[in-house]
């Protein structure tokens, strides 16, 4: 377990200034002591995707947490990514490696870290991680997953019909909401769907857009400009806006002024307004 401390400066970067290692016990009896100063007593947890340092990801967390206004603990997964644009094959290896790992973190963190409603945020790659994680633990103890107040899935990098027939029928099943942001014009995604023999992404938008009964997509291909187009998320004010009334206030997709519906043949999903 890490312990982890930042700062603001004037032009808003967030600098990662100690990195701490500390015993589990340790770490989650300061998690506890940080959990009394919040109302809620919340907190997220972050798996990062491909091509993303331990520095990026924490930096990544830190500015999430700020952005948002988040009370509570902000935690993340770092799964040991090559943080190398060359080594998508190679970070696959490892985002596989990783899931057992990460199963045991949201297993430890849900039953130990005295946080009342945890919020599960993955992005690209990480979502491979994170959904099969987050089924196993609450599939071998059952009480954790009402903890988990909401999965929310950036730009998943996962093969979309897979995801349709295995993943999304067990998370919809788990019963914690479920909300799914998708691009067309995602080109770290359409990269990977080459990689991929031309198999569309769960993130992906257009054409192959998922819509599941029990799961939010919503479409962000109309606000981005971020090159690559791939951590708007993050990066968008929009995005970033519909994530803080979802996060602090709870507000479902038709709830939240920033979104429209869109009727498809295969159901109902969500557009940002432009």
């Amino acid at each position: 377990m890490w312990r982890f401390e930042f700062r603001e400066i004037p032009d808003k970067h967030v600098v990662l200034l100690q990195i701490s290692p500390l015993s589990k016990a340790a770490y989650f009896e300061q998690t506890a002591a940080r959990l009394q100063e919040s109302d809620e007593k919340n907190a997220f947890i972050y798996i990062h995707g491909y091509n993303v340092t331990f520095e990026d990801a924490a930096r990544r967390t830190a500015q999430m947490a700020y952005d948002l206004g988040f009370d509570g603990i902000p935690a993340f997964y770092s799964w040991p990514s090559h943080g190398s644009t060359p080594k998508y094959t190679f970070d696959e290896v490892n985002i596989q490696w990783a899931k057992s790992n990460v199963q045991q973190f949201l297993t430890h963190f849900l039953d130990e870290s005295d946080a009342d409603h945890v919020f599960l945020i993955a992005h690209s790659m990480g979502s491979r991680a994170l959904t099969q994680a987050y089924l196993d633990a609450v599939n071998a103890n059952p009480a954790i997953g009402s903890k988990v107040k909401e999965i929310i899935l950036a730009a998943p990098d996962i093969d979309a019909d897979i995801f349709k027939r295995d993943i999304a029928p067990a998370l919809v099943e788990a019963g914690r909401p479920v909300t799914l942001h998708a691009s067309s014009e995602d080109m770290a995604l359409q990269a990977s769907k080459a990689v991929h023999g031309g198999h569309p992404r769960a993130g992906d938008s257009g054409d192959h857009i998922v819509i599941i009964s029990g799961i939010e997509t919503i479409d962000a291909t109309e606000i981005q400009t971020s090159f690559l187009g791939h951590s708007y998320y993050a990066d968008e004010r929009a995005v970033i806006s519909d994530m803080f009334y979802l996060i602090n206030q709870g507000l479902r997709a038709h709830e939240r002024s920033g979104l429209k519906a869109v009727e498809h043949a295969d159901g109902q999903y969500w557009m940002f307004r432009k």
